[in-house]
C-alpha cells in the first residue's frame, strides 16, 4: 500500500496544480466523491436491490468501482498525512448492504471528526468491503495501477 500512496501523490498533484488547487481546501469534495464511488459501487453489486432479478455487473466492472474508491481514501490520507494501512479486516458475517452501511456510516464519522484513527476506520472498513466482495490485495493492487494509469491519461485530454 506504502507504492499505492507514492503513486496517488502523483496523480493529486498532477490534479491540484493542473486546475491551481490547494490540497487544504478539498477535504469535503473528497468526501463527497468517496461517499459518491460508494454508492456506484454498490449500484454495480445491486446487493440491494431486493426488488429487481437483474444480476450484478461482472467482477471487472465491479472491481474497477472498488478501486475508484481506494484513489478517493488514499487522498484523503495523503491530505491527513496520514500514509499508513489499517490492520487486516477482521472475518465478517454481515451482508454486503450492512456493510456498504458501514462504510457509509465510518465516512460520515471521519467527515464530521476528522484524524487518523477515524481515516484508518473508514480505510479497514472499506478493505472489509472489498474482502466480501472476493476480492484479493493483489487483484486490487493491479486494477489500482490500471485504473491511475487511465485517470493520467483523463487529466492529458482534458476528462
Amino acid at each position: 500500500m506504502k507504492q499505492l500512496y507514492s503513486i496517488q501523490k502523483q496523480l493529486d498533484d498532477r490534479i491540484l496544480q493542473k486546475h491551481q488547487l490547494r490540497r487544504d481546501d478539498l477535504f469535503f469534495e473528497k468526501v463527497l466523491a468517496l461517499l459518491t464511488e460508494v454508492g456506484e459501487l454498490a449500484n454495480e453489486t445491486r446487493c440491494f436491490k431486493f426488488w429487481s432479478n437483474k444480476p450484478a455487473s461482472e467482477k471487472p466492472v465491479i472491481l474497477e468501482e472498488y478501486v475508484d474508491g481506494i484513489h478517493f481514501i488514499l487522498s484523503l490520507g495523503i491530505d491527513g498525512g496520514w500514509e499508513e494501512t489499517p490492520d487486516e479486516p477482521v472475518e465478517s458475517n454481515i451482508s454486503w448492504t450492512e456493510q456498504f452501511i458501514r462504510v457509509h456510516q465510518e465516512i460520515m464519522n471521519f467527515q464530521q471528526e476528522p484524524g487518523k484513527e477515524r481515516f484508518l476506520t473508514v480505510f479497514r472498513e472499506y478493505l472489509q468491503l472489498g474482502k466480501q466482495l472476493g476480492f484479493t490485495m493483489e487483484e486490487i493492487e493491479t486494477a489500482y495501477y490500471s485504473k491511475n494509469k487511465m485517470n493520467h491519461k483523463r487529466q492529458i485530454e482534458g476528462y
